[in-house]
């Protein structure tokens, strides 16, 4: 089954975007997954196409209306073994292992939200399960539904050139990845080094993987601490 993702948003002309060149764009070409923008407002019911109204006890700024965005999500006929999204900041944060749940099923409705929110009645009624790309607002969900789409995509089956391309990458194994050399051997006094060009790969594996261990704990307490630390660790100083 090809993976889909649906997206709702007042906005389908952003659509596909970024989605639409390099690695996702090939695969959209090639069929390896699909993508359908539907605008919300289809789905209002004045002339006028109004989707939004004030905020019930008052306050800044208009609300996404419950009654407008149920009938798009039910226009879009989506089957119920799909996982019904919300991009929203106050959500599940997208990690790689929601990544690699989401690539795995048979691909999501993202509903893109804007103003100041959505009717919290709709997100009951529909089951939407809000997920936020980080610590900030977005003017709109659409740029974070392609984070997440572009994140899933990349690992769908013969997206990715080598099926090993994805797995030493950074959160694969609650890690950030490990730094990366090429050609030349020298770059402004710089050089490569010398253990990972010198053929003993096991070695070098352990060069990686201590490398990776150091990063997070330096920069990423949070994850070190979430996968309790390991003792005995060092980084090396080869090279």
């Amino acid at each position: 089954m090809t993976w889909r993702a649906t997206i709702l948003t007042l906005f389908p002309e952003m659509f596909p975007g970024p989605l639409g060149v390099s690695l996702a764009g090939k695969a959209l070409a090639s069929g390896l997954w699909t993508l359908e923008a539907r605008d919300i407002r289809d789905s209002a019911t004045d002339k006028h196409r109004s989707v939004d109204d004030t905020p019930a006890g008052g306050g800044p700024g208009m609300v996404l209306r419950a009654d407008i965005l149920a009938a798009a999500i039910d226009a879009a006929d989506i089957s119920p073994d799909r996982p019904r999204l919300l991009m929203s900041p106050r959500g599940r944060p997208l990690t790689q292992s929601l990544v690699a749940e989401l690539a795995a099923g048979p691909g999501p409705l993202i509903v893109c939200g804007r103003f100041e929110g959505v009717d919290q009645r709709v997100i009951e009624a529909r089951n939407l399960e809000e997920v936020s790309v980080g610590d900030y607002v977005l003017s709109g969900g659409e740029i974070a539904a392609m984070a997440l789409i572009d994140a899933c995509v990349r690992l769908l089956p013969g997206v990715m050139g080598k099926q090993t391309s994805g797995v030493d990458e950074s959160f694969s194994e609650g890690l950030l990845e490990y730094p990366q050399f090429t050609r030349p051997q020298e770059f402004e006094g710089r050089g490569i080094p010398e253990i990972l060009i010198s053929g003993d790969h096991a070695k070098v594996a352990a060069w990686r993987r201590a490398e990776a261990e150091a990063l997070t704990r330096a920069r990423r307490p949070d994850l070190w601490a979430a996968r309790g630390g390991q003792k005995g660790t060092k980084k090396t100083t080869e090279g």
